[in-house]
């Protein structure tokens, strides 16, 4: 047991140490970064059972990623998911999540845990399987599963607490297509239409705030009645859900429980501001975690591109973190080269929201000497300041060593442009007159 006060109320009493890392990361004063933690606009999800580099995520700080890892029941290899893990930290994941299903899932998560980064869990995973079927969970075993996620030093869990009756009522007076796509969504409303009670998470949630405030380990209020099809979008459960969450996150905060909101889910684009909007302001602009959102269903396979361009629009509009979606999303367990390449568009998507949302935007630095090297045809430069140098190395490089890139070659016309201007550090000192008698163009 760890007897600490949490970091909301170690906030409002004064500037923790722990602090100045983390804000000197997001070039952020520390004591803005407090403030932030003291109104619930921004979390820093650490367990204090365990020692790795935290990050924060919320307003004011850079879009941060999240990877889902872990066996399932059909695919059990924990060797390949800590190869998964170790490729989306080297690809720039800020955090894993342990999705295991399959195997010992306490042993996986242990070794998961080892790892310098922040770690989340969906608890209701791990009771099921003890259980043996979602019914059978009883609020005992769910609520004992979740301190032993606590005390194994997980710092954030997924947990479903607005998958209340009233939600399932709306699911039921205006039908989906897709029903429930969420699983620990799926998993609360079997149990609470076969038991006739309401879920545990949500009926004695303040024993579950006293639970999470012990261990100082934030809840990612789960979005279990997200829409799983563009068709579901405008129903009603997502709507009733938001408003619970709501509530919920109101009670977090004033308990000094960390907390984030995760959503919306499958949707058209131009819902996609609208519903991180709404879902920040009934939620007193708590942090906001997506997976997606998926703005259209008719490209699996390349569901990591479609998430990124929900992604991106959902940062424009206030999202602050986001899950990585990989191209085997809908169609398999992910490899480790879904792994790489869903990490790396993910991150791809965040750096976009950077652009519009931080101070600076899109004239931030490294932007700056990104088109600086662009225009001087520094090759060097340029993959030293891409997200993925090492690629773009090899994809120039594929047609020989040039001093331009072989779309054009010769015909380069940034090249052209600096020998007729004089531009550029190779051509400096070289510009020509333009005759007086030339003729307009």
């Amino acid at each position: 047991m760890f007897l600490m006060d949490s970091l909301i109320r170690r906030c409002r009493k004064g500037l923790p140490k722990e602090l100045e890392a983390v804000a000197r990361a997001e070039g952020m004063e520390p004591v803005r970064l407090a403030r932030g933690i003291v109104d619930g606009r921004i979390v820093i999800p650490k367990n204090p059972g365990r020692k790795h580099r935290a990050c924060a995520i919320g307003e004011g700080c850079t879009v941060k990623i999240n990877i889902n890892i872990g066996t399932s029941g059909s695919r059990c290899d924990p060797a390949l998911e800590m190869k998964k893990a170790q490729a989306a930290l080297d690809n720039g994941a800020d955090a894993l999540m342990d999705l295991s299903t399959g195997g010992d899932l306490v042993a996986i998560r242990k070794k998961i845990l080892k790892l310098d980064t922040t770690v989340g869990t969906v608890p209701v995973y791990e009771a099921v399987r003890r259980a043996g079927n979602a019914v059978d969970v009883t609020p005992d075993l769910l609520f004992k599963v979740i301190r032993e996620h606590c005390q194994q030093g997980v710092d954030f869990l997924t947990l479903h607490c607005g998958v209340n009756r009233q939600a399932l009522e709306a699911l039921k007076a205006d039908p989906r297509l897709m029903g429930v796509v969420s699983r620990g969504g799926s998993f609360h409303c079997a149990m609470m239409m076969q038991r006739e009670e309401e879920n545990p998470l949500y009926a004695e949630y303040d024993y579950l705030l006293e639970i999470l405030k012990e261990y100082d380990v934030t809840v990612s209020l789960g979005d279990g009645m997200r829409p799983g099809c563009l068709q579901d979008a405008e129903k009603l459960a997502k709507s009733v859900e938001y408003n619970t969450l709501g509530l919920l996150a109101k009670k977090a905060q004033a308990a000094g429980v960390q907390r984030m909101i995760e959503g919306p889910g499958h949707m058209p684009l131009d819902q996609v501001g609208y519903n991180v909007k709404m879902i920040k302001e009934i939620t007193s602009h708590a942090p906001l975690y997506l997976l997606g959102p998926i703005v259209t269903d008719i490209a699996p396979g390349y569901d990591h591109v479609v998430a990124a361009i929900g992604g991106a629009a959902a940062c424009q509009n206030g999202a602050d973190f986001l899950c990585m979606v990989s191209p085997s999303e809908h169609l398999a367990l992910p490899d480790v080269a879904d792994i790489i390449e869903g990490t790396r568009i993910a991150k791809i998507a965040a750096h976009v929201g950077d652009t519009v949302r931080r101070p600076e935007g899109f004239r931030m630095e490294r932007e700056v000497q990104m088109a600086e090297a662009r225009h001087e045809l520094d090759w060097d430069e340029q993959f030293r300041l891409a997200l993925y140098g090492d690629h773009a190395r090899e994809i120039h490089e594929r047609d020989g060593a040039t001093e331009t890139c072989s779309m054009c070659g010769d015909l380069c016309a940034v090249k052209m442009v600096n020998e007729l201007f004089g531009t550029g550090k190779k051509n400096a000192g070289t510009k020509k007159d333009k005759p007086k008698d030339s003729p307009r163009p």
